[in-house]
């Protein structure tokens, strides 16, 4: 298989891998409205993945032929189960294999997961190592962050990129300083020199605090990353990827019609009797397989916003109590329109 990092465009750009929100569903709508070049699954615990209830965590790998090129992210801290799973994944019709260095979520790091990793880096080159291994032609990739405590570019980036991976993902970020401080793109420049001294044929993709397609243009200029992630921006901004849509043109009606496509979608997803998830006769309310419809509300701002009303409507949307309620109340307010 084809490394496909190498022809994508310059600069090119990744939706992040975003737990319970970058879903099979959600990246469908993402790929239908405005479609980065790069999808990344959700970020899937390679423990589960070789335990009896793998066909419950496998749902996180679940994608679509539109959804392409997608990358596999993974997490774990036994290199033994990042083989395995690495072999696996080669029949799936996966882009490549990422690994999760970089999720700060602290009852993940207290188990020396994700990021938790920068206090193992010989642990963290084992998992490495038995990915890329394993991973047959599949591309192998890392995401991470600056530093735990503190900053630790020279330490920790440099000894990711003598590792030989194909790409460097770097939320630009301390796991301390989780969201809450701007990124710090000042130290993309380090990295850049560190990546083209050690690893030149390594890209590197920044992450943090991106919200437009004009801020990639003036960082890759500025910078010189190969690409560059966005996570949180996509909130703001679902169309964030489609350079012919300004969001600010978007209509409310628009918005509330993709919401309720987002539904539809969630709905034939999940549904019970599709065959794939929890028996219809176990499904608890407000449940469609194994997902709750309350998933959804979480969307509510993305799509419902920057319109008089919105606020209000989003007040009622967080009081509804199923799924056909919510769909209803969008359903009324769009006939409305």
């Amino acid at each position: 298989m084809k490394n496909f990092w190498i022809d994508l465009p310059r600069p090119f750009t990744a939706l992040a891998p975003l737990d319970g929100v970058s879903d099979v569903v959600f990246r469908q709508i993402v790929t239908e409205i405005g479609k980065p070049d790069v999808l990344f699954t959700e970020f899937t615990m390679t423990d589960g993945l070789v335990s009896k209830g793998k066909e419950k965590v496998a749902e996180r790998l679940l994608k679509t032929v539109e959804q392409t090129p997608v990358v596999a992210q993974i997490w774990g801290t036994i290199p033994e189960h990042f083989y395995q799973v690495a072999k696996e994944l080669q029949t799936m019709g996966f882009a490549g294999i990422d690994i999760n260095m970089g999720c700060p979520v602290r009852e993940v790091t207290n188990r020396g997961a994700c990021s938790g990793l920068i206090r193992t880096p010989n642990l963290a080159a084992e998992i490495i190592q038995a990915t890329k291994e394993s991973a047959g032609e599949l591309p192998v990739s890392v995401k991470t962050r600056i530093g735990f405590e503190e900053e630790t570019i020279d330490e920790w980036i440099s000894f990711l990129l003598k590792q030989e991976i194909t790409v460097l993902t770097v939320h630009l970020r301390t796991v301390k300083e989780l969201s809450k401080f701007p990124a710090h793109w000042e130290k993309m420049e380090q990295i850049i020199k560190l990546r083209n001294k050690i690893a030149p044929q390594t890209l590197i993709v920044g992450n943090g605090d991106i919200m437009s397609l004009d801020e990639i243009n003036d960082k890759y200029k500025q910078y010189g990353c190969e690409g560059f992630m966005i996570g949180r921006g996509i909130f703001s901004n679902p169309w964030l990827f489609n350079p012919k849509i300004a969001v600010e043109t978007v209509t409310p009606q628009k918005r509330v019609n993709l919401f309720l496509h987002h539904i539809d979608l969630f709905e034939k997803q999940w549904s019970a009797d599709n065959g794939s998830n929890t028996n219809v006769n176990e499904k608890k309310v407000g449940w469609h397989g194994s997902k709750n419809f309350a998933l959804l509300k979480k969307f509510a701002k993305t799509y419902i916003q920057n319109f008089p009303e919105a606020s209000i409507l989003r007040e009622k949307l967080m009081e509804t109590k199923t799924l056909n309620e919510l769909k209803k109340l969008l359903q009324n307010y769009s006939a409305k329109s």
